[in-house]
């Protein structure tokens, strides 16, 4: 198994970019592009490096899901769709390596194109792509894909559609986009966006929600499904691309299978019971305690953990600033001060999980300690009259106490910073000066085990401080309708982060989110200085300048104090049935999509 120290990868990032920096860029066809440098692998590769090229074809891979779905349309923003749909049948033009930070292979596309700087990408499709059906794939379902993704399907992908002043058909396979804006990854992600087949959806609304099967061109089609039971798909012997270098080694079952259950407990007892095949653990204290059962005991269930070099992202409660009272940063720091992490940590994980400290935390892209320096001070100079505290001088989380629920020195803190924002305890009730109680609900998923323990204890502090929130938990439907229109107080949040952060970003953090329905923020940021920062990010032509914008955005963030974070993981924990295998050879991203289940195999 592959480890490599965050220490080397910063060093081998560095020398990627030096070599951007001293190089022409692509100019002509090429087989992969490289948001800095060249691709790692030659046009000529085997395979991926994580992936075993002798790895046997077989066998089944089951999933168990908690919660459910009504849709199959993965694409839009109406309806909820299973997790596997668009990963599993549906490709794009170029595929990416989870074993760089962000490089692309061809996939549909045999080579792709740009100049120097960027302001234009080409795409050739191979001769052989097919849809499932056998019907070639084209130019016009390329174009058409794009423009009805950009114009009617799920927010993701509007802000890069609106860069793209001009799509045209060059050549009988070939496509290219030339762009409005100077953004130097837009190059990367046109080869990222599904194509499907455009004569499926003529007649139809692309927007509306369906049960109807998406036609597309990937390893596998949808053999059966029942709506918030289960979906399955069948390898299909005739895919296209299955002898594509990019292709070697993955896709190896001959059936994956998602199981739909109420919650996350009784998923676990499925897996348990030899129900499914694959369980992903997030606590480490029940990876210790509850892997007694009898099949790990036999040896027919086997513990692994898989480590990884990405960056901590994001995980907590977010505070919805569109609530008035959240909407100062005072309220925002007491409601962290509030939050005792190390008893929570110690009760849920034994203590053995790092804290989430800021947002890239766990690699080189994070803030560091301390003030600002260097770019990264000179980038967030012009927003300093309206940044909050901390974010140039430096911003730190308070110290727990593992012993006691309630931390009561953080209290204390945290009532000093109510009565500066207006809020005092008035017989034993935290109001205001008219006298409305500081109230707010907390929405969760049903059957988030969790989640709901780590409120358990927050909200039992919290009432130190004369409040007491209304905890809602809902169904997965009502969850995701809720969270779309930002229809909460707080909420359990989640963002994963890459170590090649970019136009992403701006539907996490962007203004237009604030009342756009269904970006991811969900806390109702308006930071010109944060778009600032991702203008930057995208723009940049060296590793200096990207990662001083990176760090100074992550700072903007966690200053910002819009969650209260909770831990990471430097391992994905995976319990698995004993017949099932992976390479020995873990990418840079771990357990990451791309890693499960296409990596790995069936065998006895």
């Amino acid at each position: 198994m592959r480890s490599v120290s965050f220490a080397g990868f910063a060093q081998a990032l560095s020398c990627v970019v030096i070599l951007a920096a001293t190089s022409p860029a692509q100019a002509e066809p090429g087989h992969g592009i490289a948001m800095y440098g060249k691709p790692a692998l030659p046009p000529d590769f085997v395979s991926l490096p994580y992936a075993n090229p002798d790895a046997p074809k077989g066998g089944r891979i089951v999933f168990g899901e908690a919660g459910g779905f009504d849709s199959l349309n993965p694409y839009i923003l109406k309806g909820s769709a299973p997790w596997g749909l668009g990963l599993h049948t549906v490709e794009t033009l170029m595929a990416r390596s989870i074993d760089e930070p962000f490089t692309l292979y061809g996939l549909l596309a045999e080579s792709v194109e740009t100049d120097e700087a960027r302001n234009w990408v080409e795409f050739t499709l191979r001769p052989e792509a097919r849809f499932s059906d056998g019907s070639p794939v084209t130019v016009e379902d390329v174009m058409w894909s794009y423009e009805t993704l950009g114009t009617l399907g799920h927010p993701r992908y509007r802000n890069t559609w609106g860069k793209i002043a001009k799509m045209e058909q060059t050549g009988e396979r070939s496509v290219r986009f030339t762009f409005n804006a100077e953004d130097r990854e837009l190059a990367l992600l046109m080869g990222m966006r599904p194509i499907l087949k455009k004569a499926q959806w003529e007649g139809k609304d692309f927007a509306e929600s369906s049960l109807e099967v998406p036609l597309g061109s990937g390893p596998y089609t949808v053999s059966g499904f029942e709506p918030g039971r289960f979906i399955t798909f069948r390898r299909d012997p005739d895919y296209w691309g299955a002898n594509l270098g990019f292709n070697r080694g993955l896709h190896n079952f001959d059936e994956i299978r998602y199981d739909y259950y109420g919650d996350g407990d009784v998923t676990f007892q499925a897996f348990t019971a030899g129900e499914t095949s694959t369980f992903r653990e997030s606590s480490a204290s029940k990876w210790q305690s509850a892997y007694d059962f009898p099949g790990v005991k036999s040896g027919e269930v086997i513990k692994a953990e898989i480590p990884n070099q990405r960056p901590s992202g994001i995980t907590g409660l977010v505070m919805n600033t569109r609530n008035p009272a959240f909407d100062d940063w005072r309220v925002r720091e007491a409601m962290i001060q509030a939050f005792n992490f190390d008893f929570v940590n110690q009760s849920i994980n034994g203590g053995s999980e790092p804290r989430i400290t800021s947002y890239f935390s766990n690699s080189p892209l994070g803030m560091g300690d301390g003030p600002a320096t260097g770019k990264v001070a000179e980038l967030l100079a012009p927003f300093a009259a309206d940044l909050p505290p901390g974010t140039i001088e430096g911003y730190a989380l308070p110290q727990g106490d593992k012993d006691r629920a309630v931390n009561r020195k953080s209290l204390r803190k945290a009532t000093a910073l109510f009565e500066e924002a207006g809020w005092t305890v008035q017989d034993g009730v935290m109001r205001n000066a008219e006298g409305t109680p500081f109230t707010f609900e907390i929405l969760l998923q049903s059957g988030a085990t969790q989640t709901e323990q780590v409120v358990d204890i927050y909200v039992q502090a919290l009432k130190a401080l004369g409040i007491v929130p209304t905890v809602t938990a809902v169904d997965n439907a009502q969850y995701k309708e809720r969270t779309n229109t930002y229809v909460f107080d707080m909420a359990w949040y989640t963002r994963s982060l890459s170590l090649s952060p970019g136009n992403e970003q701006m539907l996490y953090w962007g203004a237009s989110g604030i009342t756009e329905p269904g970006t991811r923020n969900w806390m109702g940021m308006n930071s010109p200085a944060a778009e600032a920062m991702i203008a930057a990010m995208v723009g940049s032509r060296g590793q200096d300048d990207f990662v001083a914008a990176t760090q100074a955005l992550d700072r903007i963030l966690t200053a910002g104090r819009y969650v209260i974070p909770v831990w990471y993981s430097r391992v994905s924990r995976l319990a698995y049935d004993r017949h099932l295998h992976y390479p020995e050879w873990i990418p840079l991203y771990g357990d990451w999509p791309g890693f499960q289940p296409e990596t790995w195999w069936y065998e006895d």
